[in-house]
This record gives C-alpha cells, sequence and structure tokens, in this order.
C-alpha cells in the first residue's frame, strides 16, 4: 500500500468547518487507497494566543512549561481532525508527538530531532487506520515535552514522510504553491510548478513560507514535497531533487527564480570592542548557547585599536539577545550597544549567479532608482541578500522581481 504523509497549517484548521474540510481531503486521499498520515499545526492563531497568555501570567515564562503549553494548540487540532474522521465513518487515531515517536534534544522551544520510532504509527497503519499527529513537538529522553520552533509542524511532516518511506510530503496551506515573490507584496508574482531544494531553501531560509529545517532534511533525505492550497484542487508547486537547468542561462535575469522577503528582522550594532582574535567567538557562543542564531555579521575596520561589529538576529529574539549581548560587550570593555528593528530582509535566490557577473550590480541599481538604502549585504552560491528599511520592503521586492524579469504576464 502507497503511504502519503500530509501536513495541514493553522489556516486551514482555524474553525470547525474548516477541520471539516481538512477531513474531508483526508479521507479523499484514504479513499484512493493510500495509507494517510496526516500532520496538523495549532488552529488559526492559538499559538500567538498561548504565547500572549502565557506572558500575562509571567514576566519571563520558563521555556519547560511555556512548551509544554503551546503544545496543547497541536493536541487541540489533531483530536478534533480524529473525532471529525471518526464521525465519518473512517478509522482514525489521533497521536501527540510523543506517541508518534518523535524524539528531541532538550533544547526547548527550538529542539532538534533526534531519532523517530516509527512502530507505533506502523501498527496503526497496519490496523487499517487514519493517523492524526500532532506536529511542532516531539519528547526528550528524559519525558519533557518539547516544541520544534516556529512553523516546525513542516519539520514533523517532513520527518515522518522520510522515516516512513512515503512517496511524497504534501503540505497544504492557504496559499496554492510557492510563488516567485510574496503575492502580498508583489501582486504580478507567479506560481512557480517546481523548484529545486538548495533554491528552495534559500527561499525559506530569507522569508518565503515554508520552515527552513524542513526543506534541509526533505533535501537530506530526497523526499518530494508538494505544496498546494487546503481550499482548492489547484495543482501546487513540486520541491524536490532536481533544479529546473533548462532556464536559459545565458540571460543573466533567466538564473533568478524568485524574490525572497523577511520583516522578522533587528540589527545589534556593538561599539568599541577591543579589536583582537576572539572576540567574535566572545560574542556570539553565549547566543549560540540560549538558542538564538545569528545571520547577517559585519564587522567594521580596526580605529585605534578597536571596532564595532554589527549582526542581525530575529526580531522575535532582539530582548534576549540584547541582555546577552549588553552582558558580554561589558565584559569586553566595549563602550555600548546600538540595537534597529525596523528592518527587513530582501533577496534574489537563483542557481548559479555566483558564477556569472551582473546580478549584484542589476539588483543594487534597482534598489538604488527606488531610493531604498541598503545597510548590510551578504551573499550565498544561490543567493545575494540586502538589509533594507522595513517600511520599504514592498518597493524593493516589487522593483527586483521587475529588474529581474519575473513579473507575471498581465
Amino acid at each position: 500500500m502507497a503511504l502519503v504523509v500530509q501536513k495541514y497549517g493553522g489556516s486551514s484548521l482555524a474553525d470547525s468547518s474548516k477541520i471539516r474540510n481538512v477531513a474531508a481531503r483526508i479521507a479523499r486521499a484514504k479513499d484512493c487507497g493510500s495509507g494517510v498520515v496526516a500532520v496538523v499545526s495549532a488552529m488559526g492563531d492559538t499559538t500567538d494566543e498561548l504565547i500572549e497568555l502565557a506572558e500575562e501570567v509571567s514576566d519571563s515564562p520558563d521555556l519547560r512549561e511555556l512548551d509544554v503549553l503551546l503544545s496543547t494548540g497541536e493536541l487541540r487540532s489533531c483530536a478534533l481532525v480524529a473525532m471529525c474522521l471518526k464521525s465519518a465513518g473512517y478509522h482514525a487515531v489521533s497521536l501527540s508527538g510523543a506517541q508518534a515517536g518523535i524524539k528531541t534534544d532538550d533544547q526547548f522551544g527550538m529542539a532538534k530531532i533526534a531519532g523517530l520510532d516509527t512502530e507505533r504509527i506502523m501498527a496503526e497503519l497496519d490496523g487499517g487506520k487514519i493517523v492524526v499527529v500532532a506536529g511542532f513537538q516531539g519528547i526528550t529522553p528524559g519525558m519533557d515535552i518539547t516544541t520544534l520552533g516556529r512553523g516546525a509542524s513542516d519539520l514533523t511532516a517532513i520527518a515522518l514522510a522520510a522515516g516512513l518511506g512515503a512517496r511524497r510530503c504534501e503540505v497544504y496551506t492557504d496559499v496554492d504553491g510557492i510563488y516567485t515573490a510574496d503575492p502580498r507584496l508583489v501582486p504580478r508574482a507567479a506560481k512557480m510548478d517546481e523548484i529545486g531544494f538548495e533554491e528552495m531553501l534559500e527561499l525559506a531560509s530569507y522569508g518565503a513560507k515554508m520552515n527552513p529545517r524542513s526543506i534541509e532534511l526533505g533535501m537530506v533525505y530526497d523526499t518530494p514535497i508538494v505544496v498546494a492550497s487546503s481550499f482548492s484542487d489547484v495543482p501546487g508547486t513540486l520541491i524536490h531533487g532536481e533544479a529546473d537547468m533548462n532556464r536559459n542561462v545565458g540571460e543573466i535575469r533567466n538564473r533568478v527564480s524568485g524574490i525572497a522577503s523577511d520583516t522578522n528582522v533587528a540589527k545589534i550594532t556593538v561599539q568599541g570592542v577591543r579589536d583582537r582574535p576572539g572576540i567574535a567567538a566572545s560574542l556570539f557562543e553565549p547566543l549560540a548557547d540560549v538558542g538564538i542564531s545569528v545571520d547577517v555579521i559585519v564587522q567594521n575596520a580596526s580605529d585605534g585599536g578597536t571596532t564595532d561589529l554589527t549582526f542581525t538576529v530575529k526580531r522575535d529574539d532582539l530582548r534576549r539577545a540584547e541582555s546577552v549581548v549588553r552582558r558580554v560587550s561589558e565584559d569586553l570593555g566595549g563602550r555600548g550597544i546600538v540595537s534597529a528593528l525596523d528592518l527587513a530582509k530582501v533577496s534574489i535566490v537563483g542557481t548559479g549567479i555566483q558564477d556569472a557577473p551582473g546580478y549584484a550590480s542589476t539588483m543594487f541599481r534597482a534598489l538604488a532608482d527606488e531610493g531604498i538604502n541598503i545597510e548590510m549585504i551578504t551573499t550565498s552560491e544561490i543567493r545575494i541578500t540586502c538589509i533594507v528599511s522595513a517600511r520599504q520592503v514592498g518597493e524593493a521586492s516589487r522593483a527586483l522581481h521587475t529588474a529581474f524579469d519575473l513579473d507575471a504576464p498581465s
């Protein structure tokens, strides 16, 4: 029997009528003869509401207890979908992350999957049941509940698809695929029929609507991913191991596959620290120890034996990062820190752009013509990212989309 793993996002489960719609889609997959494992997110804005509730009772919620609280959102969705399927006459069972065998480390709030025990799921599938799994969560060796980070129900689904040997993982959301840019910012964005893992990873890391760790996992295990709408039967976007090598690589603009944007960006500058070996390690190791990821990093040229060091973090992490960095700056004899919230990333992504001239200049000219100042720049083999004002991220995205000939025909 063929096996398919499906994932449904929070917007697809926001109320009882949408839950019934999701259950009907799951049932159709079962009726087609497939074994079905469905991974569900929390309903609508439940996770945000639970975080707000935690912050009402505690200025600094304990991370272990916060994970216990947040895990209940997915458990509620999971049970409701299973109830709906049973009411329709299907054999179904809901499982928490722990019951589904998802084992993690003990980094609360951003746990990593350390192993997968599929015995329970396989037993339920062998018994003819549809298995509905609570996404976003797992359990430590010490039996503590953990969560995998925001948007990580995708990660749960792809991990299960890889571990169970499913033919693909279907990710259903409120959009009908992956677009060349955020359609809310760029009305002329076009839906892609397919995209390679590497390009999708860069798009996801810099703002596209997929969890980057889930794309990494799909790439490692060569598990195809289909992103489609839960509200229609329009074909979605296939993310798979072979990028489209048929694009006209002779034309610079045709190597860019998409524009990514992200407003969850904050900047911290550590001022006047001594310019000596080990400064960067002294700064970034404490951030890593508390689970804060650093992205774009710029160190100014030394002036009189001191230097400024600027880097970006997620806006959500700014308060914690400031606390850590302020302490480190004092220990290093720095003059203090300065932070900013009103920033965004805008990126061009495409296989091979590093190996051909013209991409950076075209990008910078397009932004300059719109009066958009670039604060920081970072690159990879298939991406160029600029840090700009958050107020101008829409203008920047539209300008780059047009500059690289990605606008859909009128």
